[in-house]
């Protein structure tokens, strides 16, 4: 889905985009964001502070604690400043060993949904505020200047919300239920909205449940998002292995209760309700072939226990939810539906069989990636559209992968390619690839200013990248049989740390740091806090977290970082950015060089300010061409600009005054221009 404004929280997703297989800026030019064999070389070892990782906690343990943060809602709302129509709602809690909590809430407004005002509070042992990570900046007296009587009816907005679906190709497209009201505030500005779900199907089969944010004003559309994110098993595609079962001889059932009941049914190629349970005299399911149909409804129960077994294994989580009770898969979905998705509203996954309902898409990195949706939508709740709804979706491909090399399977070996076992394009090649994403000839290797318009299933890219690096690190390398060669954006190595620590600091930041308009430059934020919290910030963990970010253009080097050659030219005069003002430039004469600038023009940022989202950033060039290097973001509230973004341009002259242009747009923050380098 392309979002249509600010970013706003999603449940789920599918695992391709709906009507395929799964950058905007005022610029005259393209700009973005800057041998081994065997095991990854990785950064010198050390262990992460065990009182800083998650404790396992109990359903029971884990409810008392959320009643806990409900009896002190009121207390902590007062305490953070809210005001008194503001209440605050527990969604989940996390504790580490050490008894560190981080409580995440939703919020209201005159007993209205804040859509966008999520927030999660750290507390200290004692019971200390030692941190609190907002998915808006906008304050209380902006909230307390809505107006919460609505000038257009439920009706009007209904009719608009339907008229979005329609337009993005909806089959079918119906209301589920009367528009409710709402406050959005994930644009920055709270406003009074109705929120309108849209029922029925998606252009390729899929279920709808397009969620249409509409101005309660003036009737307008302020943004949209979809919330389908898309005994013995003789299996497809894992082999054969052990499920959880339930019964005696004579009558089982593919129920399994060491892991909250979950259980897996059988649609028979219909597309509603849960299907018929799978049942069966001899505890034996499926021929490991396609054609049984109970071999899917195996690979997907194994797929299931896998994925409950790694969170709670790995990283003390009990369930999707953390409270013990299992999902349910539902197998066998439509005709020739090539696609999987995870639907918070049934709280399920759905499988379809593929082009003619041959290759069920049952994999284990599927069900994982599918269950992650889940876990995703029931911790930072990541808005499924822009940077935010990428990560969402690189999210689930990070489990999917830390699942299929959790299960040590011999059929089906860990690997960092996504659907490499269902063969959805129909030459044998994956979905994608975490360590140089551009091999499926969309998706992009590294961040650049325009990448929130791009269909998460592609802008995932970047982060999936990230991931590997700090896995792995830059180069070639053989793992498990698979070749891979990862670049850098900015050509300087990158050493990994061990695919175990990177699932980490990855699952521990989206638990307690990420929220639902987390970006890029705040997942590496967050994902810092985290290598801080569990290895030091002198440590190589925190380090290498730097350079992996840097190594997509996120931010920079734990060292600085070094010109991977060229000439350099820089302006170190300092400027100042004034505040909610017009715009400033720092310039650059090049002289001396023939032709025309290189296609990949190296632009280095060097910008101290207290909140980056402030600001926009330009490349002049000498004949007056603009290259957007950086939009403002109002969800953006990280400090400093200090990055290399990558401009293609090879039509300008080389030679003449080449300037950065700084605006900053929103009031309340200050900064300067520290320094500005070209490298050609």
């Amino acid at each position: 889905m392309r979002s249509t404004h600010s970013r706003r929280a999603t449940a789920t997703g599918a695992l391709i985009a709906a009507a395929a297989l799964l950058a905007v800026g005022v610029q005259t030019g393209s700009a973005s964001a800057a041998p081994d064999a065997g095991n990854a070389t990785t950064a010198s070892a050390s262990k992460a502070n065990p009182g800083a990782l998650a404790k396992q906690l109990s359903p029971s343990q884990r409810a008392e604690l959320i009643r806990e943060a409900t009896a002190s809602t009121a207390a902590t709302a007062k305490e953070l400043g809210l005001g008194a129509q503001e209440k605050l709602v527990v969604k989940d809690v996390v504790q580490d060993n050490d008894g560190t909590t981080h409580t995440r809430y939703e919020r209201t407004f005159d007993g209205l949904p804040v859509l966008g005002g999520d927030l999660v509070v750290q507390e200290s042992k004692a019971g200390a505020t030692e941190s609190v990570v907002k998915a808006s900046r906008a304050t209380t007296s902006q909230l307390k200047a809505v107006d919460t009587v609505a000038d257009i009816t439920p009706a009007a907005a209904s009719k608009q919300a339907l008229g979005a679906a329609k337009a993005a190709g909806s089959d079918r497209a119906e209301a589920d239920k009367a528009p409710r009201k709402v406050v959005w505030m994930a644009s920055g500005t709270p406003q009074l909205a109705y929120e309108t779900v849209v029922g029925g199907l998606q252009e390729d089969g899929t279920p709808n449940a397009l969620h249409v944010i509409t101005d309660a004003s003036t009737g307008a559309k302020l943004y949209e998002w979809q919330a389908i994110e898309n005994g013995v098993g003789n299996t497809e595609y894992s082999g054969q292995v052990t499920l959880g079962t339930s019964g005696s001889s004579g009558s089982y059932n593919l129920t399994d209760t060491a892991r909250g009941n979950h259980k897996t049914y059988n649609l028979n190629h219909g597309t509603s309700g849960k299907g018929t349970l799978f049942s069966g005299a001899d505890d034996v399911w499926g021929d490991g072939n396609g054609t049984s149909t109970e071999t899917a409804a195996a690979d997907a129960h194994y797929g299931a226990a896998e994925t409950w077994d790694y969170y709670k294994n790995v990283h003390g989580r009990n369930g999707i939810k953390g409270d013990g009770v299992g999902a349910y898969s539902r197998v066998h979905y439509g005709n020739n539906y090539v696609n999987a998705f995870w639907d918070d509203s049934c709280f399920c996954m759905t499988y379809g069989d593929g082009s003619g309902n041959a290759h069920p898409l049952t994999a284990l990195d599927v069900a994982a990636h599918e269950m992650s949706h889940g876990v995703t939508s029931n911790t930072a709740g990541l808005n499924y559209s822009g940077e935010s709804g990428g990560l969402n979706e690189a999210t689930s491909d990070i489990f999917g992968s830390a699942v299929e090399f959790y299960a040590n399977n011999s059929t089906d070996k860990g690997d960092y390619l996504i659907g490499e076992k269902i063969d959805i394009n129909g030459d044998g090649t994956p979905l994608r690839y975490q360590d140089k994403p551009s091999r499926d000839g969309i998706s992009p290797d590294n961040w650049y200013s325009g990448i929130g318009n791009v269909d998460v299933h592609y802008s995932s890219g970047p982060a999936n990248h990230f991931f590997y690096l700090l896995s792995e690190g830059s180069g070639a390398k053989t793992i498990n049989g698979v070749s891979y060669n990862s670049p850098t954006s900015d050509g300087l190595p990158v050493t990994g740390i061990g695919r175990a620590k990177a699932e980490q600091i990855w699952f521990k930041a989206l638990s307690t740091k990420f929220t639902s308009t987390t970006n890029y430059a705040a997942a590496r934020t967050g994902t810092l806090a985290v290598a801080g919290e569990l290895y030091g910030t002198t440590s190589a963990e925190y380090k290498a977290v730097q350079d992996a970010w840097a190594g997509i253009n996120v931010g920079a080097r734990s060292g600085g970082g070094t010109d991977p050659g060229g000439t350099v030219y820089e302006n170190k005069t300092a400027v100042s950015i004034p505040d909610h003002g017009s715009a400033v430039t720092s310039s650059i004469t090049v002289t001396g060089r023939s032709g025309n600038a290189p296609s990949t023009l190296k632009v280095g940022v060097d910008i101290t300010h207290t909140y980056r989202g402030d600001l926009v950033i330009d490349l002049v060039a000498p004949d007056g061409s603009t290259y957007r290097l950086k939009n403002s973001s109002s969800s953006d509230s990280a400090d400093n600009v200090q990055t290399t973004y990558t401009v293609n341009a090879s039509s300008e002259t080389a030679n003449g005054t080449w300037k950065l242009k700084v605006q900053d747009v929103y009031s309340g923050d200050t900064g300067k221009i520290n320094s500005f380098k070209l490298t050609f």
